[in-house]
């Protein structure tokens, strides 16, 4: 259980250092880039990759893919709490579970029970109610956790082709990922310093560094917590997936002082159901 909770701290940490850095004249570009930076040392550090056996035989088309996505999602990811807050944007990150649920049903046509079809009837409406706008807020940035949501979704979907590959091991795909998100961000960075004549900051990187470390740190212990319950993973699922959206939805309300309507409280209530529909029927 220990792991399960570390790994929702860093998650949420990550939405408080996106939070915190908006104070301050940052690029969340470089912020991003440094992310991967740190990420991939730790990486490197803690899994031992085996990068002999990346050859041309590894589906670089989906690595290519994701390579390009999360970096992508990731400055979505850091505007949505900007303009939306951390509660929003968590809820919305974890209700992209569904973006895969569906294509496992109208794509790979697997078998659906009634739950996870009730699970989706609850789940659409949380959405809509967690990013309903106070009817003053004329400013309603719906786009961008919307744009989280179906990114996440995406990545989820293409992360598990990976694990469906036996040729590489998952964290030495993971590496392979990291790094083409790093080459990525670092041709967005460059573009920034030549064209937008955006400067080198110090800050931008000490923020990056803490956000690729916590970023990481989830991860790990994401996958420390379910060699722990290898025999529940259900209690994993659900324990991410709550617990983000209730700590995430704390540390906004209470330290950021974001302002939600009922509208917003029954869409978080809402989604909780959802996830534990989504559990309920992965268990039976």
């Amino acid at each position: 259980m220990l792991f399960l909770i570390l790994s929702i701290i860093c998650s949420v940490t990550v939405g408080v250092l996106f939070k915190f850095s908006r104070n301050y004249n940052v690029s969340n570009t470089q912020i991003v880039a440094s992310n991967y930076v740190f990420a991939l040392v730790l990486c490197y550090l803690f899994f031992s990759p085996d990068l002999n056996a990346v050859g041309t035989t590894v589906p670089w088309g989906i690595y290519i893919t994701i390579g390009v996505l999360l970096p992508s999602i990731f400055l979505f990811l850091a505007a949505s709490i900007k303009h939306m807050g951390i509660v929003k944007t968590d809820a919305a990150q974890r209700l992209s579970l569904f973006i895969p649920i569906l294509a496992a049903w109208l794509i790979f046509k697997e078998n659906f029970n009634m739950l996870k079809i009730a699970a989706l009837l609850v789940g659409f409406p949380a959405l809509l109610l967690i990013l309903a706008k106070p009817s003053q807020n004329t400013e309603n940035k719906w786009v961008y956790p919307l744009a989280v949501l179906l990114g996440f979704g995406l990545i989820d979907i293409l992360f598990k082709q990976i694990a469906l590959n036996t040729r590489l091991p998952y964290t030495t795909s993971l590496f392979v990922v990291f790094g083409i998100a790093l080459l990525i961000m670092v041709a967005a960075v460059i573009y920034e310093l030549t064209i937008s004549k955006v400067p080198l900051n110090i800050r931008n990187i000490l923020f990056g560094g803490l956000v690729g470390i916590f970023n990481f740190g989830n991860i790990l212990f994401y996958l420390k917590a379910h060699q722990a319950f290898v025999q529940n993973p259900s209690t994993v699922f659900a324990g991410m997936n709550m617990g983000v959206i209730i700590i995430g939805s704390l540390v906004g309300i209470l330290i950021f002082k974001e302002k939600l309507t009922k509208m917003n409280f029954a869409g978080l209530f809402l989604a909780l159901i959802a996830i534990i529909l989504i559990v309920i029927s992965q268990t039976i």
